[in-house]
């Protein structure tokens, strides 16, 4: 069990970190300035340092020179992103931003941990074995959980465009995973050493919103009482994730617009501009050349943002996937919240499969969570996932099919035979209801896009309907 140290003056911060990373299995102690951190504890016995930029009395940065082998990760707010780019530069880990989101701490401390361990052991190991070490190292992954065709063209994709530092405009559904695209492209990507600066521009006022990406001079406004560095020159060097940049105002489009054109940016209040070297990747869920005939975006941004595209299927059209994410959700959930472990009964089994699913991932992860809180039999039933089956759109004939009683389906030759599979089930469905529907109501009906119809007749030989 890996051992944390949190060095934070705020109690209500500490406190609230401390119980998260102790409910997530660490052991952790707590103490509220260097002076204490240095008296108190030896850093040495530690796996991790946890400490905030501003402390009373010495800064948090100062931990870093005595900490030797031991990482130590910067907390730091927006407000401070050019203390977070110094703090990087004087050897600490990495750092996060506050107010943080627990799943990114939670991922960002496992991976320093982990990261910190094998540098260990890559010490400590001989010359050969260090050149086994290297002979058997894994490429990054993917942080995505899918094996289906669509999910592997996808991961062909992303390793294509992380070679090149082109601009990237991710598409796809709420919920989808578009952030971990974006990261995805980052850990692959030359870049990767750097910090990756995530906005939500729909997160940050409309009238703050300029100063957040371009930052400020002291001055410059009302309120701005410091120099402010923004978070495009915080990602200096490495990767500015916008996502939903489709809420982007009009003015902050132009500054964008001008930054990628000629790869600098101007303070607001300043005169001078100053060159950077930023890979974009911006995301969306809505359709931006629509909002370009609309005169809600900019169109010449636009054209300037489709360098290159990535379009997130939704989980409708990766059908395959579900029981695997469901599982891996499953196990994790199971863990951190310490529940007992659990399985899906048939009847979830059958709703995960043929589930529209119109929050996706996100959705799903929420319904699995809420199930292994609730359950209290160790099976979870179609009622503890809390799904709207009402309103599914899905056809019910889909689902009246594969729950028709055992005596009806004996009589059919492919149940004989070990079982109708998913594809069975699609190729059925689409026979028998292809003569009184059209492409775009079978589509609808089965939850998918006339794409996928399209490549699943083609894949599993399906005929189309002969024309009077």
């Amino acid at each position: 069990m890996s051992h944390i140290l949190i060095v934070e003056d705020e109690q209500v911060i500490r406190f609230a970190l401390k119980r998260f990373l102790v409910n997530s299995n660490f052991t952790v102690e707590d103490t509220g300035s260097v002076d204490e951190a240095m008296t108190k504890f030896n850093l040495a016995d530690f796996d991790l340092v946890i400490s905030d930029l501003r402390l009373p009395g010495a800064p948090g940065t100062d931990l870093i020179g005595h900490a030797n082998s031991t990482p130590v990760l910067i907390m730091t707010s927006y407000a401070s992103m050019k203390s977070a780019v110094e703090v990087m530069k004087l050897g600490a880990t990495d750092y996060i931003a506050k107010p943080f989101d627990h799943d990114d701490m939670l991922s960002t401390i496992k991976q320093i941990i982990a990261n910190s361990n094998k540098s260990s052991r890559t010490q400590k190991a001989s010359p050969d074995s260090k050149k086994q070490l290297l002979d058997n190292a894994v490429p990054v992954k993917n942080h995505f959980i899918g094996k289906s065709l669509v999910m592997k063209e996808l991961y062909k994709r992303i390793d294509k465009v992380a070679r090149t530092d082109a601009t990237v405009l991710i598409l796809g559904e709420s919920g989808t995973g578009k952030e971990l695209a974006a990261r995805s492209i980052h850990d692959k990507s030359s870049r990767k050493d750097a910090p990756m600066i995530s906005v939500n521009c729909a997160a940050i006022p409309e009238n703050l919103i300029e100063s957040e990406l371009f930052g400020h001079e002291k001055g410059a406004f009302t309120g701005a009482t410091n120099l402010k560095v923004g978070l495009i020159e915080a990602a200096n060097g490495g990767t500015l994730f916008l996502d939903e940049i489709g809420e982007l105002p009009l003015e902050a489009q132009a500054r964008l617009l001008r930054f990628l054109q000629e790869g600098e940016i101007r303070r607001v209040g300043s005169v001078e501009y100053k060159k950077m070297d930023v890979r974009l990747v911006a995301a969306t869920h809505r359709n931006l050349k629509k909002l370009a005939h609309q005169g809600l975006f900019r169109e010449d941004l636009y054209y300037r943002l489709y360098v290159m595209d990535i379009c997130m299927p939704p989980l409708r059209e990766r059908r395959e996937d579900i029981l695997s994410l469901a599982s891996t959700f499953l196990d994790r959930a199971t863990a951190r919240l310490k529940c007992q472990p659990a399985s899906f009964s048939q009847d979830a089994i059958n709703t995960l499969n043929y589930y529209s699913w119109p929050g996706n991932v996100r959705e799903l992860e929420n319904a699995v969570e809420r199930a292994i809180i609730l359950c209290e039999t160790g099976q979870i039933t179609n009622d503890l996932l809390g799904l709207d089956l009402e309103n599914n759109s899905l056809n019910d004939a889909v689902i009246n099919y594969i729950e028709r009683p055992i005596k009806t389906r004996q009589k059919e030759p492919s149940h004989q035979s070990g079982g109708l599979s998913l594809n069975d089930y699609f190729q059925r469905f689409v026979l028998e209801h292809q003569h009184n529907l059209n492409e775009t109501e079978l589509a609808k009906k089965l939850g998918v896009s006339r794409k996928c119809l399209w490549e699943k007749r083609q894949r599993l030989g399906i005929p189309r309907k002969a024309k009077a």
